[in-house]
């Protein structure tokens, strides 16, 4: 091969490469734009659903404010309802619902798992944790429950109530599904669920009680130390050991 023929060789081999450099940089912009593009529509949506509902929010004031275009909805969650489980998904992870599923895998004495259950849920009550339109969105579905809320109870949050379930069943030695079983886990949830839904009340009886992490650790002892003692308490019943027994 002549010294011109292997120039242009390596002159053709080096413009090759350069095109399929350029064309994997104008693959990763155009993913880095659709990235961009359901990211804004996910946060955009959460605003419009707290305020208006599922029901009455419409997916062109949405692209409005997400400033994207309506196909855009079609292309990255399918249709309405695909977003607003994308936004129902987004509220589940600030809630630390995967953390909780994690504490609920380690090894460990029941008492020692339930007490990570509790403060891997309250370290998610962060105030900077989650938008303040969070808590807005399951108002409206107190009111106007959606198939959408439905399949993430289903999917998500059930699972993680039959093992808690589970798991004060090996602390008080009755079913898990026995009434009192239940009503344990309940009331657990009752008191997590009052620092999630603080709003205007805490802020007025406690005005001075921030959600920092200190606070949450505190927090977290508390719930937890409270209803192991009341858990340990019920084992130590007759009644209790009697139906224990009996399994």
């Amino acid at each position: 091969m002549t010294n011109a023929n292997k120039c242009f060789k390596l002159v053709f081999e080096m413009s090759g490469k350069h095109k399929s450099a350029v064309k994997l940089q104008e693959c990763d912009a155009r993913a880095g734009d659709l990235d961009s593009t359901r990211r804004r529509l996910i946060n955009s949506a959460g605003p419009v659903f707290a305020e208006m509902g599922y029901y009455s929010s419409t997916i062109r004031e949405i692209c409005k404010r997400a400033d994207a275009n309506v196909a855009a909805v079609n292309y990255h969650f399918k249709d309405k309802l695909g977003l607003y489980t994308e936004v129902l998904n987004e509220c589940a992870r600030v809630a630390h619902l995967e953390q909780m599923r994690v504490a609920l895998d380690q090894t460990g004495s029941p008492e020692d798992i339930l007490r990570g259950v509790i403060r891997a849920r309250v370290q998610g009550l962060r105030e900077d944790a989650f938008p303040n339109w969070y808590l807005r969105i399951f108002a409206h579905e107190l009111t106007e429950p959606t198939p959408a809320m439905s399949r993430l109870i289903k999917t998500v949050s059930r699972p993680i109530y039959e093992r808690l379930l589970d798991l004060i069943s090996k602390i008080i030695g009755l079913p898990p599904h026995h009434d009192t079983t239940r009503l344990c886990a309940h009331s657990m949830m009752g008191q997590i669920l009052f620092f999630v839904f603080k709003g205007p009340l805490l802020s007025r009886l406690s005005p001075d009680m921030k959600m920092t992490p200190e606070r949450l650790d505190r927090i977290a002892n508390h719930i937890a130390d409270f209803s192991l003692a009341y858990l340990r308490e019920m084992a130590r019943k007759p009644s209790t050991a009697k139906l224990a027994r009996s399994r």
